[in-house]
């Protein structure tokens, strides 16, 4: 079963430095239909402009997957950690017991586009830590591949939960095929461009629910495609 949900259909928060597009119920949005989807609880699709960020703030018992598909973000925690995400990079933080960090456009006149992503983790009551990748982007072309995982390795963000981020970045006439095993279910969200999913096509902002499939099809439609497949228990 594959339940499209369609970027118009998100919430929204806009404010003078900030657009953001929810695919779940966040902050002042809330949907009783969209609370979230397995251990998935948070899609944010944020664009933030130039000097523009969010002030410390804190959070727990949550894992925060963060990917910069444009621009810069800048990073700081209570943890010590200071850096910039560049476009192409992947970020885990570990909330558990508390963490409290900020996030800015790392220029003061440019634009970052990101995604937040919220996970629940397996365990309460985690050690904070923070994790950062830079992708080789040219690696996930033309397939599916992995970018986190309960055990991180060789490249791979590591997360604490029995779920898997998948990458693809599919050119127009490119396909790939993303299986999954009996009683996974799976999310799709695209980051840019059109994706055919079977027989239907989704558009950047465009989402998935998949449930009771073992075989994913998919296909670019036109040039700068780019998917994220979230594998869930």
């Amino acid at each position: 079963m594959i339940i499209p949900r369609k970027a118009g259909h998100r919430g929204a928060t806009q404010l003078p430095w900030l657009d953001s597009r929810h695919t779940f119920s966040f902050a002042e949005y809330y949907d009783p239909q969209q609370t979230g989807f397995s251990v998935l609880r948070v899609i944010n699709d944020d664009r933030v402009a130039g000097g523009g960020g969010f002030p410390s703030h804190g959070h727990r018992d949550m894992e925060i997957v963060t990917y910069v598909l444009e621009g810069a973000l800048e990073h700081r925690d209570n943890l010590g950690s200071h850096s910039v995400i560049p476009a192409g990079d992947l970020q885990r933080m570990t909330a558990g017991t508390g963490i409290v960090h900020s996030e800015f456009n790392h220029s003061q006149s440019e634009p970052v586009h990101f995604l937040q992503i919220w996970i629940v983790p397996a365990k309460t009551g985690l050690t904070p830590g923070y994790e950062q990748n830079t992708l080789d982007r040219e690696a996930f072309h033309g397939t599916m591949r992995l970018a986190a995982a309960p055990a991180g390795h060789n490249g791979v963000l590591a997360i604490n939960q029995d779920a898997r981020l998948y990458l693809g970045i599919l050119d127009a006439g490119q396909a790939a095929v993303a299986q999954l095993e009996e009683g996974r279910r799976a999310y799709i969200h695209i980051a840019r461009g059109a994706i055919k999913l079977g027989g239907l096509q989704l558009r950047e902002g465009d989402g998935a629910r998949i449930s009771a499939e073992s075989r994913l099809d998919l296909a670019g439609v036109g040039a700068r495609n780019e998917v994220l497949l979230f594998d869930l228990p």
